[in-house]
């Protein structure tokens, strides 16, 4: 019995999906359950499993974009797993042919080639449409798909070439490449876009002594990863005591819905993650309520499957506000990008020894620059500036995360 394989639902909203990557070839035999395929939807990567045992024939070609719900490949459930060697005898027996001289009587089919993965010089189902509407001959392409498939993009890379006489060798190269764009960047470009567009979006800035929390690492680090089994990084850090500066800037930790605030009692805090894909957002749930130790490890395991293109969506939504660090990258300063529908991102820095003013001394401290973008319709600058300079207290005096940023004396005698 053959089996149609049809592209899932990614998600509410979601209509169409791009074909990323075949993980199975054309022909080969799969098992239940093994994953054959990669779809890209505009808001995650997903897999396709096989739904029955069987040879596994591709109708949609990497890097084309269906409807959901449209058939992608077949499963033919009547071949047996022997298949599963031919790809392997036709290997040989084609090796044998070439490297002797003609042998009458030796005949391998169209079929069997494809299924050996003889893709050289084939042209996808897109290329030789248009080979043929322009004429084309398929040995004039140079194919760069897998095992030397002809892509759409090579045929109208090949369309474009000039036709006048190269100009003179010179030392560099001046050769392009052309990627389609996943469904996930376009996705991300339409937002970052109507962000500009749709938001009035400003930045303000600060600086944070890291002394007091470069020191705490310093002396626990080894205890805390032996206790908890994960290192004691910055972001658990900068999440706590974002947590404490939105519970008393709440507008901070809000978003428009028409005509409506709506105002957040928890904090969801995403952690912006840079991807093979582009860039991710997973979500901590009620970050408010969580350990440092349970915040290291919640942004080990989420920015690892992110990277990894398993995350789920559910995992990359409802945030109610977001920490992008591009201080791993380098960066001195930038005016990072709001998350929709949210309405501020903080953003975090490289951290560089400069010389600062203590106490009328010049002394050299760890300093990062910290940026908080925000959309001014509803976060007023005062509020804006209040709430980074609140974060700026809790960084530089970590204790007080520990008193709900309150002086611990204060709270000790009951003031």
């Amino acid at each position: 019995m053959t089996t149609q394989i049809k592209v899932p639902s990614p998600g509410e909203s979601i209509t169409e999906v791009q074909i990323s990557r075949w993980i199975k070839s054309d022909g080969d035999y799969v098992e239940k359950d093994e994953e054959i395929a990669e779809i890209d939807s505009d808001k995650a990567t997903l897999t396709i499993a096989a739904e029955q045992s069987g040879k596994l024939a591709i109708i949609i070609q990497e890097g084309e974009t269906v409807a959901v719900g449209s058939v992608i490949c077949t499963i033919d459930g009547d071949a047996a797993p022997a298949e599963k060697s031919k790809s392997t005898d036709v290997k040989t027996e084609a090796k044998t042919v070439n490297s002797s001289k003609p042998v009458d009587n030796v005949k391998v089919s169209s079929e069997e080639i494809q299924s050996s993965g003889y893709a050289s010089g084939v042209p996808s189902p897109a290329a030789e449409k248009i080979l043929k509407e322009k004429g084309i001959s398929p040995e004039t392409v140079k194919g760069t798909g897998k095992d030397g498939r002809i892509t759409k993009s090579d045929v109208i890379s090949s369309t474009n070439a000039p036709a006048t006489a190269a100009a003179p060798a010179t030392k560099g190269t001046r050769n392009i490449r052309k990627e389609k764009l996943s469904m996930l960047r376009k996705k991300l470009a339409q937002r970052l876009v109507a962000v500009k567009n749709e938001t009035a979006m400003l930045t303000t800035f600060n600086e944070v002594d890291m002394s007091a929390i470069m020191e705490i690492r310093k002396l626990h680090k080894d205890k805390f990863k032996e206790k908890h089994g994960v290192g004691l990084g910055f972001m658990s850090f900068f999440t706590k005591a974002v947590c404490e500066a939105l519970k008393e800037f709440p507008a901070v930790n809000a978003r428009i819905d028409g005509d409506e605030i709506v105002y957040h009692d928890y904090c969801d805090i995403g952690i912006a993650v840079s991807a093979p894909k582009g860039l991710m957002v997973p979500v901590m749930r009620n970050a408010e309520a969580l350990t440092l130790a349970q915040i290291e490890s919640l942004v080990m395991a989420l920015a690892g499957k992110a990277r990894e293109g398993k995350i789920s969506i559910d995992e990359m939504t409802g945030g109610t506000f977001t920490i992008t660090n591009g201080g791993v990258f380098g960066s001195m300063l930038s005016t990072p990008i709001i998350n929709p529908p949210q309405s501020a991102i903080l953003g975090m820095h490289n951290i560089v020894e400069r010389p600062v003013a203590i106490n009328g001394k010049v002394e050299i401290r760890p300093i990062m620059y910290v940026a908080l973008s925000y959309d001014h319709r509803i976060i007023d600058g005062r509020e804006s500036v209040s709430f980074l300079v609140k974060v700026k207290q809790m960084l530089e005096e970590p204790v007080k995360m520990l008193y709900g940023g309150s002086d611990p004396t204060k709270v000790l005698l009951g003031l």
